[in-house]
């Protein structure tokens, strides 16, 4: 019963198919080991689709609450259907409040600097994360911050 846990956990966690889930468990031993072995097959599906074109997207804007800091975000899929989802908004929504809080002068600037609410991974991280998850190609093509 705690195999049918950890393996639901896991899936919630990282959105990977279940029988991926399964054989990190299985190799891994420990949640802890599966989610390294997980996160290390996704930078590898993250660099196979690395080439692809990506002509669908959105523009997210965020403003700060303070209303002093404001950030639009051009990022982009290979598809308007995963441009369209929740995981993607919610993926856009997270990179605009890093750009809001960390500053960075580049999208490359941007990509190696450590995740505002986690910093014991990289923004290229995150954004593997989501290539995986989403089977897709995504990139942060352009952003502006604005600040008062």
């Amino acid at each position: 019963m705690a195999l049918l846990d950890d393996l639901k956990a896991l899936r919630e966690e990282t959105g990977m198919s279940v029988m991926d889930c399964k054989k990190a468990l299985a190799e891994g031993g420990t949640m802890e080991k599966a989610r390294e072995l997980l996160r290390a097959r996704g930078a590898v599906i993250a660099g196979k689709k690395h080439d692809r074109e990506t002509g669908e997207g959105i523009i997210e804007a965020y403003i700060h609450t303070t209303g002093k800091t404001g950030v639009l975000l051009d990022m982009r899929s290979e598809t308007d259907f995963v441009a369209k989802s929740a995981d993607f908004k919610t993926l856009a929504h997270e990179i605009a409040l890093q750009i809001a809080s960390m500053n960075p002068e580049t999208v490359e600037e941007l990509l190696s600097q450590d995740c505002a609410r986690d910093p014991a991974k990289k923004v290229r991280n995150l954004l593997e994360e989501y290539i995986a998850k989403l089977g897709e190609n995504i990139v942060v093509k352009n952003f502006t911050r604005y600040h008062i």
